[in-house]
């Protein structure tokens, strides 16, 4: 069965489905709440976005995108196959990003390649056919699947934000590795995308919570100064 999390429904049914089949998630939901529903756009443009902010900080991928976005209107694969390289690079795009979108556009147009096919795909299926692809890592494969396509079964091995919010709600001692996430995460199959929408909402938490304990103790170092 493959779930799809179109919805802001689908995706609150799913979790609670989830923490029924797993308790040990239970505290993640109570730290952090239901979380919202993120989509991307789906199809080329959307994994195009996501090809930009590769290995660069949110602000830059934005700026990147807003351009490149906004040279092709409408943003479609074969106008990008054909622009010039030298055009692309005046865009912000590194040589490795335009060779990686120009290899996807050709894929496209030649029709081996229907990005929202995959959300029927069967994730790992899914997953190793993005993987194949010059450029596309396991990181921007899942993000693809989970967020533009709403895969319910995705499950972004490599992202931090996930591993540690694995680390937490599991009890774990340190932040399992890519390797160490997929059999932690076998049980939650086939809604391992459901768990994977929380971490960002649990360490937004930890982060405010570990804020204020740390304004806290200021205040308090502070007062017990005055009092000597």
């Amino acid at each position: 069965m493959i779930l799809h999390l179109n919805t802001q429904a689908d995706l609150e049914s799913a979790i609670h489905a989830l923490l029924e089949q797993d308790p040990r998630l239970k505290p993640i939901f109570q730290l952090a709440g239901m979380p919202a529903l993120r989509r991307r756009d789906p199809g080329f443009a959307g994994l195009a976005a996501i090809v930009c902010g590769q290995q660069v900080s949110t602000a830059s991928a934005a700026a990147i995108w807003a351009r490149v976005s906004a040279a092709f209107d409408p943003f479609h694969h074969d106008a990008l196959r054909r622009a010039r390289a030298d055009r692309l690079g005046r865009l912000g795009l590194s040589a490795a990003k335009i060779k990686t979108l120009k290899n996807l556009a050709r894929e496209l147009v030649a029709e081996r390649l229907n990005l929202e096919a995959l959300a029927n795909e069967d994730a790992d299926a899914a997953h190793n056919t993005l993987t194949a692809l010059h450029g596309i890592g396991p990181w921007t494969a899942d993000v693809y699947l989970l967020f533009c396509l709403g895969h319910g079964d995705a499950w972004p091995a490599g992202d931090l934000a996930v591993q540690e919010a694995v680390k937490i709600g599991l009890g774990l001692k340190t932040r399992p590795t890519a390797k160490e996430m997929a059999p932690l995460a076998e049980p939650w199959r086939p809604m391992r995308g459901a768990a994977a929408e929380k971490p960002n909402a649990v360490l937004n938490k930890i982060s405010v919570a570990k804020r204020s304990s740390g304004k806290a103790k200021i205040t308090a170092a502070k007062a017990s100064g005055s009092q000597k």
